[in-house]
């Protein structure tokens, strides 16, 4: 910011002395030249009137002119040519000074009857004349400038800095750091900027106290109601007949999975490290989902499919990345058709520089309406009279970690969650066929 503002307040300056410093220094060296000029008249002038002072009734010079009142009006190294009437040929030629002026400024006069002046001087001392007065007005121009850039750098400081300061404390803000901060800088713009950063500051801390009790609340309410399910289907387990007592076994089975589940996702809200994570291999954690949800889609008449690089990891949390999974092949079981096939492979983004991780939730089923897709991750949004959380929750798991999850296809349906991959994933894409 500081040297956006000091390039911008310079290239100004630059042009503005240039365009007042060039005019004036040729008007300074016109100037030397004028004052030259106009001593070499008034000269001539003195001389013109010395000059008529001799002529006599008749307007002749009779006797010759003399140069005794003429000389000393004549510059040093300078000549001095007069023409005037005489009676004997009507016109001298006289010539007062050095024999030949090299490089010589010239000025005239004309006396009408009288005659007429030539006053020949070196043009080399108004030359040096001129260039000395050229270097004082560009001297006098390089100081202004300097004084100028030396303001232009205290005013970029003094606006880049408060500007960089807010924009730290925005950033801070944003990762968490809640801690007031009294410093204005007498920028009434920014100070206004900083009263509404301590605002939301206060409102945001306010909030986040209040929904990590919520969290707290709700999660300690389902463990407990959770636990009450596990000691009564644990007293299932003791039944005579084996095939309640498989049933009973499984739903205690997935009550502990849930629980964990819970517990997992409290821990992930409170946690904001998501920047540093262990990679976790995907496979891995996506072969779990796949083979909870194997079951439901078999009643249904479906197939579910796990196909991939077993060797790609990402930094994730587990525990959002297979909920946000679930809720895709949820979704895919409630509204798709056929067979439903989660992909996982490596993809290079145009403008990413290193290659992500893609896991892909696809089906056969008709796909999403176009008046649907634009808002089919807002949440409370549903065309299939469900809650409208899921696929917004799973964006949202998703988004916490880093990623990106997107729908890329709409007939048929296909989204696509975009993870940032570990240093050791591997670039190739091996297909794996979990058994069915």
């Amino acid at each position: 910011m500081r040297r956006r503002i000091l390039r911008s307040m310079l290239t100004v300056l630059t042009i503005t002395t240039v365009v007042l410093g060039v005019p004036l220094i040729y008007t300074a060296w016109l100037w030397v030249e004028d004052i030259t000029r106009n001593d070499l008249q008034d000269r001539l002038d003195r001389i013109a009137t010395e000059v008529i002072g001799q002529e006599q009734q008749d307007g002749m010079v009779r006797g010759g002119l003399d140069t005794r009142s003429v000389g000393p009006l004549v510059p040093k190294d300078g000549k001095l040519t007069v023409v005037y009437p005489t009676p004997q040929d009507n016109a001298s030629r006289l010539d007062v000074g050095v024999v030949e002026v090299r490089d010589p400024l010239v000025e005239s006069l004309s006396m009408g009857t009288s005659g007429s002046l030539r006053l020949e001087v070196p043009s080399a001392p108004m030359h040096a004349m001129q260039r000395q007065a050229v270097a004082v007005v560009a001297l006098a121009v390089l100081v202004s400038l300097a004084a100028a850039a030396a303001v232009a750098v205290v005013t970029a400081r003094r606006v880049a800095d408060p500007l960089r300061d807010v924009a730290a404390r925005a950033a801070r803000l944003a990762m968490g750091d809640f801690r007031p901060d009294p410093r204005r800088h007498g920028i009434s713009e920014l100070d206004r900027v900083s009263d509404v950063l301590d605002s939301a500051t206060v409102e945001i801390a306010g909030r986040l106290q209040r929904e990590h009790a919520l969290v707290a609340d709700v999660s300690h309410q389902l463990r407990s109601r959770l636990t009450a399910v596990r000691l009564r289907l644990d007293e299932l387990s003791a039944h005579s007949d084996p095939a309640v007592v498989h049933e009973a076994e499984e739903a205690m089975a997935q009550v502990d999975r849930l629980t964990e589940a819970i517990d997992d996702l409290v821990r992930a809200s409170r946690d904001e490290d998501a920047a540093d994570r262990d990679p976790i291999p995907v496979m891995d954690e996506l072969s779990g989902v796949v083979e909870e949800w194997k079951h439901p889609f078999t009643e249904a008449g479906r197939t579910l499919v796990l196909t991939g690089d077993r060797t790609l990891s990402a930094p994730i949390t587990a525990q959002r990345l297979r909920e946000a999974v679930a809720v895709l092949v949820d979704n895919a079981l409630m509204h798709g058709g056929g067979t439903c096939t989660v992909s996982v492979r490596t993809v290079r983004p145009g403008n990413a520089r290193e290659p992500l991780v893609c896991v892909e939730v696809a089906d056969e089923g008709d796909g999403v309406r176009d008046e649907l897709a634009p808002h089919i991750f807002d949440r409370g949004f549903s065309a299939g009279g469900s809650t409208g959380v899921g696929l917004a929750l799973a964006r949202a798991l998703i988004e916490a970690d880093g990623g990106r999850l997107e729908l890329q296809r709409r007939r048929p349906a296909l989204f696509a969650v975009f993870l940032g991959a570990s240093p050791t994933s591997r670039q190739g894409n091996v297909a794996v066929t979990e058994p069915r």
